[in-house]
């Protein structure tokens, strides 16, 4: 049932990556890299079906408010600062303005996360959940590793 369950996931979001072509090249690996991203963690945890479909609408939900801060709220501070010719070009009030916007991000990313770690330990084991925090820098180690290799066959 757990191998079914991580094919049809599979399947689907490879399908959904291969039909956001609209979106252009990057949107289209960002949806492949999810798929890759669900399909490791699910082989992972070894979910039973009930845990899947409590599981996986609070992770998609922690994982779109993490995405939008951390890297949408950031990244538009970061490119601000880079147009306006770097750190060294914006004035202190300017730096203490990025500054304060980064605590108060990491603020929010902390709150999340407790959130979510509270929501998680009532739907899976804390066995999971420690599987969990690992696997998902194993899938970040494991895709930069591979991207580094097709790198160096390019070159």
């Amino acid at each position: 049932m757990k191998k079914i369950t991580l094919l049809l996931t599979f399947i689907f979001f490879t399908n959904l990556a291969v039909n956001s072509q609209d979106k252009g090249n990057k949107g289209e690996r960002n949806e492949k890299i999810k798929a890759l991203k669900i399909a490791f963690l699910t082989e992972k945890l070894k979910l039973t079906t009930t845990e899947a479909q409590k599981f996986w609408p609070v992770y998609n939900k922690y994982d779109a408010k993490i995405y939008q801060l951390e890297r949408l709220e950031k990244h538009k501070l970061v490119s601000k600062i880079r147009k306006e010719g770097g750190i060294e070009a914006i004035s202190e009030e300017e730096a203490k303005a990025a500054f304060l916007k980064i605590k108060e991000i990491d603020s929010k990313v902390y709150s999340i996360k407790m959130e979510f770690d509270k929501k998680l330990s009532e739907i899976i084991t804390y066995k999971k959940i420690l599987t969990l925090k690992t696997s998902e820098k194993d899938f970040i180690r494991n895709l930069m590793k591979k991207y580094r290799k097709k790198k160096e066959n390019k070159n």
